[in-house]
C-alpha cells in the first residue's frame, strides 16, 4: 500500500507575496516620511538665505535687489563661497554632479550634511537648478546607512527605491509621479515578482512623502492658466510643433553639455570653476532678468499668471537665457537638479508661442512644449507627460500630449542624455 512520502525537514515554505510585501510598510512609511522632512528642511533653509541674500543684505548697502550688479556679484560670490566649501567639507559634497543621475548607488553617510548645506546655499544664492538630485542623493544614503543599521542583512535594493520614491513624491506632491519614474528599473529586475509587487514599498513610501509635504508645506504645480476645453484638428499640429522645438533646445543643450563640462574641467580647480561659473550666471541673469534666476518653480508662476505681460521676443530670450544658466549651472559643479529649471524654459517656451500665435490656446502650447524639453533633457517619457499635464489639471489636453510625445521621442531618443561618464564622454 502506497503511503505519502514525509516533507523534507529543515526547509521553511516559501513566503507568499503578501507575507513579504506586510514587513516593507513600516519601512516605506518612515522613509516617505524622514524624505519629505529632509526636503522641507532643506528649502526652509534655503528660502531664510535668499530673503537675506537678495533682500536684507541689498537694502542694507543701498543696492537694487535684482539690479544687474547685485546679480552678478552675488552669483560670483555663492559661487566663490560654494566652491570653498565643496573643497573642505567631507566627500566634497559628493561626486561631479555632472556625472551623477537621479536615482544613484547610496553615498557615504559622511557625505550627507555638507551636501545639504552646499544644496542649500546653491538654492538661495539664485542658481539655476532644483533640488531634485541632491536631496535625494542624501535620502537615499541617509536610508540605506540607517536601514542597514536597523535591519541588518538587508540590501539596497530595498532602501534605494523607498528613499527616492519619498523623496519624489514630496517634490511633485503625489505618489504618482515616483511610480513613473521607478517603474521602468524596477520592471527591468531579474525576478518573479510582478511589477506592482516591486511597486508596492516605493508607493508607499511616495504616498507618505507627498502626504508629509502636502500637510506641512501644500505645494502646487498648477499654474491656473485658461482652461483647455476641447481639442481641435489645427491643435494636432500645433502641439507636435512646439514639442519639437522644446525638445530641439533641449537637444542643443545636450550635446553642447561634454563640450562645456570639458571647459570647466579643464580650470582643474573646482572654486575657479564655480566662481566663473557664477559670473556667467549673473551675466545671464543680468541679460533675462531676475525671473531666469534660482530653480523656476516659484517664477514660472508669476510668468503664468501673465501671458500676455511679455512680448514673444522677451519669451524667447528668457528661454534661452535659462537653458543657458541651467547648462553652465550643470557643468561648473553647483549642486543642483534639472527638472525643474527645464520646466521654467518650456513654460516660456510655450508662452512665446501663444504669444506668436494667439490662436494656439495657452494651456496646450505650454504644457506642449514643457513635454518637449523635459524628454530631451530628461530622458523620462512617464515623467514628462506628467510634469506637463499637473501644470494645468486639466485631463483634456492629455490626448493631445500623448499625440505630441511620439514624434518628439523620435527626435530624442538614441542621442546622448545630459550627463556624462567619469571621464567626461556622453552618456547614452
Amino acid at each position: 500500500m502506497a503511503t505519502d512520502s514525509p516533507a523534507p525537514t529543515g526547509t521553511a515554505p516559501e513566503p507568499t507575496p503578501v507575507q513579504r510585501l506586510l514587513p516593507v510598510i513600516v519601512p516605506a512609511l518612515a522613509v516617505g516620511v524622514a524624505s519629505a522632512l529632509i526636503l522641507l528642511g532643506v528649502s526652509l533653509l534655503a528660502e531664510k538665505l535668499q530673503d537675506v541674500l537678495w533682500e536684507t543684505l541689498p537694502d542694507a548697502l543701498s543696492i537694487g535687489r535684482y539690479s544687474s550688479l547685485w546679480m552678478i556679484v552675488m552669483l560670483t560670490a555663492s559661487g566663490l563661497v560654494i566652491g570653498l566649501l565643496i573643497r573642505v567639507v567631507p566627500g566634497h559634497a559628493g561626486p561631479d554632479p555632472a556625472t551623477a543621475g537621479l536615482v544613484d548607488p547610496p553615498l557615504a553617510p559622511g557625505v550627507v550634511p555638507g551636501l545639504l548645506l552646499v544644496t542649500a546655499l546653491t538654492l538661495a544664492s539664485g542658481v539655476s537648478l532644483g533640488p531634485e538630485n541632491p536631496i535625494t542623493a542624501a535620502n537615499i544614503a541617509l536610508a540605506y546607512w540607517l536601514g542597514r543599521r536597523f535591519v541588518p542583512g538587508t540590501t539596497a535594493e530595498l532602501w534605494i527605491p523607498l528613499a527616492a520614491a519619498g523623496t519624489i513624491g514630496a517634490l511633485f506632491g503625489t505618489p504618482v509621479a515616483a511610480a513613473l519614474i521607478l517603474s521602468g528599473p524596477l520592471a527591468s529586475r531579474a525576478g518573479p515578482d510582478a511589477l506592482w509587487d516591486r511597486l508596492f514599498g516605493p508607493l508607499a513610501a511616495g504616498a507618505a512623502g507627498a502626504l508629509t509635504m502636502t500637510l506641512l508645506a501644500h505645494p502646487s504645480f498648477d499654474l491656473s492658466l485658461p482652461a483647455y476645453t476641447r481639442p481641435h484638428w489645427g491643435d494636432l499640429l500645433s502641439s507636435v510643433v512646439i514639442a519639437l522645438a522644446g525638445a530641439a533646445l533641449g537637444l542643443v543643450a545636450v550635446y553642447a553639455f561634454p563640450y562645456v563640462h570639458r571647459f570647466f574641467r579643464a580650470l582643474r580647480h573646482p572654486v575657479l570653476a564655480l566662481a566663473l561659473g557664477g559670473l556667467l550666471l549673473g551675466l545671464l541673469g543680468a541679460l533675462g532678468g531676475h525671473l531666469t534666476l534660482f530653480k523656476g518653480l516659484d517664477e514660472v508662476k508669476e510668468l503664468a499668471a501673465d501671458p500676455t505681460g511679455w512680448s514673444a521676443g522677451q519669451f524667447a530670450v528668457m528661454a534661452v537665457v535659462k537653458t543657458a544658466a541651467l547648462l553652465i549651472a550643470a557643468t561648473c559643479g553647483f549642486r543642483g537638479g534639472r527638472i525643474f529649471p527645464a520646466v521654467f524654459v518650456g513654460v516660456a517656451l510655450g508662452l512665446c508661442a501663444h504669444a506668436l500665435v494667439p490662436s494656439v490656446p495657452v494651456a496646450l502650447a505650454v504644457t506642449c512644449a514643457v513635454l518637449g524639453i523635459l524628454l530631451a533633457i530628461t530622458r523620462q517619457g512617464w515623467l514628462s507627460l506628467f510634469t506637463a499635464a499637473v501644470l494645468v489639471g486639466d485631463a483634456a489636453v492629455l490626448p493631445i500630449l500623448c499625440v505630441a510625445s511620439l514624434p518628439t521621442w523620435l527626435l530624442v531618443t538614441g542621442r546622448p542624455q545630459m550627463q556624462v561618464h567619469d571621464d567626461g564622454t556622453p552618456l547614452r
